[in-house]
């Protein structure tokens, strides 16, 4: 027997409702909750015992239908107001009245059962079976199994999330940082010990410290790959509270480990090898202890016009290693731009430079392009760029500041 409750809007209530009575339940929809009778006879007795527990057990208004198979239920508790139960024997003629749509199935099923003028599960149960089966194919053998409310499958069971997580309340607060990691070591072990039982792995802790009267102390450490090893990630909550230390004694600690699919490598036989990535995030967290989480990451392009507009982003693994084609020109900037003085001719082509890097006059040039952007913020800018070539410089890219109007060189071109 298969019990199914249907309230719109009332998931959680009906799931809660279903684990007291059963633990194999399946969510059919954001309504709709079908779960394992079986077994409950012979505490409660008889079908209509069992239903009048479950309806005084909900605690809401919710239809409830009892069947054989968990469709028969579902279709029943969806389109029947109150109390249904469905025998086996008497299952097609309950269900007969409903309407075809309840069965679901592909829109060209539906669309062929409109055009045949089928409008009740009683009216499709009827067709002959081997004409259904000629014209509908499996599909509609299927379907027609349901509208006689013989159908018969296993539940998709609802399946709860495994959370990694770990919280003590400390009987004495803790004020100093090596009792602190000696607790956060013990809790690491077991939590990474549960992370290779279920084939997981973590890019994200999250420790949380309730501290005696003041505000608690939260921290989060996004790890680039997904990492196993608990000595890895002690140092690097080490590291982090040695950079960020809690201000008042610690009363209680959280700490839980996201699950990600673990890391999966293959190394080339020709290709260089690089440091171990574990290895790598604990000398990057030495790094940004001293000159600060902003300055460390990847250099990541901004999506604005700006000349050399970046910003530095997280580091993130390589999903591969591409070798990219040896470039034809490049181009060395200057940070920040060198000034010079320009000497224009006619039509304000540039004919002569100045700079502490060098300068003359101006035997070949190119441009000029204009741009300019933010003006509806404080980092306005806007610049006329040329590609200049002097015996000395060699060719440069230069450009004239209107709004501070000056010239200053960008970079030179190897």
């Amino acid at each position: 027997m298969f019990a199914c409750l249907y309230a719109p809007g009332n998931l959680p209530l009906l799931v809660e409702c279903a684990g007291h009575f059963s633990p194999l339940i399946e969510e059919t929809s954001s309504d709709t909750v079908v779960f394992d009778i079986r077994g409950l006879q012979r505490i409660y007795g008889s079908a209509e015992q069992i239903a009048s527990e479950i309806q005084r057990r909900v605690g809401i208004t919710a239809n409830l239908a009892l069947a054989s198979n968990p469709d028969a239920a579902i279709h029943a508790a969806q389109a029947i107001r109150g109390v249904t139960i469905l025998p086996p024997d008497r299952a097609a003629a309950i269900l007969a009245p409903l309407p075809p749509y309840l069965l679901g199935g592909s829109p060209e099923f539906a669309r062929t059962l409109d055009l045949w003028g089928v409008r009740t599960f009683g009216e499709f149960a009827d067709l002959p079976h081997l004409g259904v089966a000629a014209r509908l194919g499996e599909e509609g053998t299927y379907m027609q199994q349901l509208a006689r409310g013989a159908g018969h499958r296993q539940l998709r069971l609802r399946v709860d999330p495994v959370v990694f997580r770990q919280q003590q309340e400390l009987e004495d607060s803790v004020d100093q940082l090596e009792p602190l990691l000696f607790l956060l070591s013990r809790m690491l072990n077991e939590l990474c010990e549960r992370l290779r039982f279920y084939g997981r792995s973590t890019n994200e802790i999250r420790l949380r410290l309730k501290l005696e009267r003041a505000p608690g102390h939260t921290t989060t450490l996004r790890l680039p790959v997904p990492m196993l090893d608990a000595r890895v990630l002690l140092k690097l909550l080490q590291l982090e509270l040695n950079d960020r230390p809690p201000q008042a004694p610690i009363e209680k600690i959280q700490l839980e480990l996201m699950p990600v699919e673990p890391r999966t490598t293959q190394h080339g036989l020709f290709l260089p090898s690089s440091p171990e990535p574990e290895k790598l995030e604990i000398t990057l967290a030495r790094i940004r202890g001293m000159v600060g989480a902003e300055n460390v990451g990847a250099a990541e392009l901004m999506d604005t016009h700006r000349p050399d507009a970046f910003r530095v982003g997280p580091l993130v693994a390589a999903k591969g290693m591409v070798v990219p084609a040896p470039p034809k020109l490049a181009f060395r900037r200057f940070r920040p731009p060198c000034p010079a003085q320009v000497w224009c001719a006619d039509q304000g082509k540039p004919a002569r430079i100045v700079s502490s890097k060098g300068g003359g006059r101006i035997v070949a040039c190119a441009g000029p392009w204009r741009t300019s952007g933010d003006w509806w913020a404080s980092e306005i800018w806007s610049h006329q760029e040329w590609d200049v070539e002097t015996q000395s410089m060699g060719v440069s890219r230069i450009y004239h500041d209107y709004l501070q109007g000056e010239w200053f060189i960008e970079g030179n071109y190897d």
